[in-house]
């Protein structure tokens, strides 16, 4: 692997964890980026002719501490500013010349992000783009808004950790529950981004879905009695034990109720029935708990060898009344079409309203799949052509092809 190859992966796999770890001492979030891409831009120009450090992290952490260094005393911002700073130094030189691994601050910037000064519709896609490493552009998309428009939220919610000071520190137990929420939608956004674009070798988000869970599993020292945390690593854990099968040997997708369940990783699958059955134990019911059910449903088939549709309708229609979001509504029409016909599941869906579903995938291609089987085929052209121009991944596109063909 050259050294441009290793930069680029650094930046991938530690970006969010260099940013967090600055962060948590240094409050104001663009200097730190700042920060940061001057020390990327360093390592550009100097590891190619000194070679990459042992600890490129600790090696990046050390450049951008240095700019900061400097943009404090050029400023004068603040008298606290270089204790701060020097004492971050003797972190890092400890680092350095040590075993000792990076620590991951990346839960405390999270529940930053969740603080009560901070606008709830911008906690989520401020720990997305801070913690999580996604760009403006694709959180726009997922809030349905213009990138610019996300910007401008992002860089505003930026000034105000800055210019108020927050705290960057775990609340206390009493206060993780009502914070909580926010934290967990955005780990699940997180992993979403990353399942969609698991099959493009070439995409930097792959590795979320690994990241997703691996911060779930942190959450669960502080949340010990939260059963959504479980819910959580429950769904996300059988939607990873299936990865594999989400493709044939040549690479065309297969939906889940065509899988192999033999290709089905049953280690996590054991595992997610463990984690579902502490959620249990906690007491309470939630969303990611109700969708980890349905996945549930869907994994007794290797024991099986049938899909119970009546039970995952009824843990969609729990869903839905708990939180209608657009993706439990086109789920329940789905499941509903199976357990009581196709005619049942097409009501369902044309009682979405149409302006939340215009750019919406699953709808299109459950639609198209709907309109196919009740033989209204013009209605099944368009709901398939809509979903193909939709969809970002090329097997989906492929599969949706076909089945258009088949008409």
């Amino acid at each position: 692997m050259d050294t441009r190859q290793v930069i680029e992966e650094t930046a991938r796999d530690a970006y969010s964890r260099l940013l967090s770890y600055l962060a948590v001492n240094w409050r104001d979030l663009q200097a730190v980026e700042d920060a940061i891409g001057d020390a990327f831009l360093a390592a550009v120009e100097t590891w190619p002719k000194s070679g990459v450090p042992d600890k490129p992290e600790a090696w990046l952490v050390t450049a951008a501490r240095r700019r900061l260094i400097d943009r404090a005393r050029r400023t004068r911002i603040s008298d606290r500013a270089l204790p701060t700073l020097l004492a971050m130094s003797e972190d890092t030189q400890r680092l350095t010349t040590s075993n000792a691994a990076f620590p991951d601050e990346r839960l405390r910037m999270m529940f930053l992000c969740t603080h009560p000064a901070i606008d709830p519709a911008m906690r989520t896609p401020l720990m997305l783009q801070t913690v999580l490493g996604i760009d403006a552009a694709r959180i726009a998309s997922a809030f349905i808004v213009k990138p610019s428009t996300m910007s401008q939220r992002l860089t505003r919610a930026k000034a105000k950790i800055r210019s108020d000071r927050l705290t960057f520190e775990m609340p206390d137990a009493e206060e993780i529950p009502e914070r909580l929420d926010s934290v967990l939608e955005a780990i699940y956004a997180a992993y979403g981004s990353g399942w969609d674009e698991a099959a493009m070798p070439d995409s930097p988000r792959r590795k979320l879905t690994d990241e997703a869970i691996y911060l779930t599993k942190l959450l669960l020292p502080f949340a010990p009695r939260e059963p959504e945390v479980y819910g959580l690593l429950a769904l996300m854990l059988h939607c990873e034990a299936r990865r594999e099968a989400r493709h044939d040997d040549e690479g065309n997708y297969v939906p889940l109720s065509e899988q192999q369940c033999t290709r089905w990783d049953q280690g996590l699958m054991l595992e997610a029935e463990r984690y579902l059955h502490l959620a249990s134990q906690a007491g309470g019911m939630g969303r990611y708990q109700l969708m980890a059910a349905v996945q549930s449903v869907h994994a007794q088939r290797l024991r099986t060898g049938r899909i119970e549709w009546e039970a995952i309708a009824q843990l969609y229609e729990g869903l839905v009344r708990l939180h209608p979001t657009l993706g439990a509504l086109v789920g329940r029409a789905a499941a509903v079409a199976e357990a009581y016909g196709a005619e049942s599941g097409i009501a369902c869906l044309e009682a979405i309203p149409s302006a939340e579903v215009v750019s919406y995938q699953p709808y299109w291609a459950l639609a198209g799949h709907l309109y196919k089987r009740t033989h209204r085929e013009e209605d099944a052209h368009s709901a398939y052509s809509r979903a193909i121009g939709l969809s970002t991944d090329v097997a989906v596109r492929q599969y949706l092809s076909r089945q258009a063909s088949e008409i």
